[in-house]
């Protein structure tokens, strides 16, 4: 199979092509010249698609993938040549900014002055927002670029400094843990059980293209999903199923979802 068909193949529409595209780039040049390369920003779903493409070609190992800190949502995928172990540490570089007067900003204030600078979003990774302070991801240039440029968000002055990987503050993720029962583990079922919908809009939810399991679009209401998946809604958020347990009398399945919120 040549290049062309592959990422036919691999890649969902003509945007995830060209990623794919740029994936490919990636992983030759450090496979033929030896040396360590690397991608921009990738969100989860873009993670998902170059990991199918990474399947295809039958590559299982010399490639990371790390946004800053564990856990990280965007992360740069990182190809490594044998004599490296691991990405450098300035791979990902972090700025602060801070504010006066009590302001209450919020991630959607930061990513849209970010990007009224003219950023591109693979240049930028997670933005962490703590009641007092944004912490943003980026590449080592931006980062240069954000500490003489980014001035403000909206109407409130910012003050930016530089932010060692180790002062990194990760903010709690906020979620409720749900119990339920379901008939069985259909994503239509889960997700209803999810986001406390009927199934009927669950499904109706899936046909649209609405719903990802483990970042990668699913249109098939009947998909069985496991526990440890991650179901993303468009407009709902994001869910992982936790745990599955044995069938009751009835024979349903009990199962211990967690919502993000």
């Amino acid at each position: 199979m040549d290049r062309r068909e592959l990422l036919d193949r691999a890649a969902r529409d003509e945007d995830e092509r060209l990623l794919l595209g740029r994936v490919w780039d990636k992983w030759e040049q450090c496979r033929l010249r030896s040396i360590p390369t690397a991608t921009d920003f990738l969100s989860p779903q873009e993670q998902a698609a170059a990991q199918r493409l990474l399947g295809a070609l039958g590559v299982h190992d010399g490639y990371v993938f790390f946004g800053g800190y564990d856990g990280a949502e965007r992360q740069r995928l990182f190809f490594l040549p044998d004599w490296a172990e691991t990405p450098d540490a300035d791979a990902v570089a972090a700025v602060a900014a801070t504010w006066y007067g009590g302001e209450h900003l919020t991630h959607r204030d930061f990513l849209g002055s970010l990007m009224g600078l003219g950023l591109t979003r693979g240049t930028i990774g997670d933005i962490l927002v703590t009641e007092d302070r944004c912490q943003v991801l980026t590449l080592p240039k931006t980062a240069e670029f954000l500490l003489s440029a980014w001035e403000s968000a909206g109407r409130v002055r910012l003050k930016t400094a530089p932010l060692p990987p180790e002062e990194l503050e990760i903010p709690a993720q906020v979620c409720r843990e749900l119990r339920d029962t379901v008939s069985s583990l259909r994503l239509d079922n889960v997700l209803a059980a999810g986001f406390s919908l009927s199934r009927g809009r669950a499904a109706e939810a899936v046909e649209k293209g609405a719903v990802q399991v483990n970042w990668t679009v699913c249109q098939k209401p009947d998909k069985p999903v496991a526990a440890g998946d991650t179901i993303t809604c468009r407009g709902l958020g994001k869910c992982v199923l936790d745990s599955v347990g044995s069938p009751t009398k009835k024979g349903r399945l009990p199962v211990v979802i967690r919502r993000f919120v």
